[in-house]
């Protein structure tokens, strides 16, 4: 798809929080599947450090990753672990192949 968005989002909670991240992403993950343009958004959690989780996610295009970052189910995510996370990292990418 010409202009399609590869998101690919790095989450580190903090050890104390890592349950609670992990259920807040999962009903991101469920929220945002339904939104216009979503074409995949896939959790992953590391196997060793528990606490790392990778979100995988393909748009249609700008517009609708715009969309998505004003909804309400990201907003609640964004609030809810707000304390909560030692890093949160988001890279914009394009796919080559």
């Amino acid at each position: 798809m010409k202009n399609q968005l590869t998101i690919v989002a790095t989450i580190v909670a903090k050890i104390e929080h890592t349950e609670f991240v992990k259920a807040a992403l999962l009903k991101l993950v469920e929220a945002s599947l339904n939104d216009t343009g979503c074409i995949n958004y896939n959790l992953l959690q590391d196997n060793t450090d528990l606490n790392n989780f990778v979100v995988y996610e393909n748009w249609a295009n700008e517009e609708a990753l715009n969309g998505h970052l004003n909804t309400a189910h990201f907003t609640a995510f964004t609030e809810a672990t707000e304390g909560k996370l030692n890093a949160f990292t988001v890279k914009k990418m394009t796919m080559l192949s």
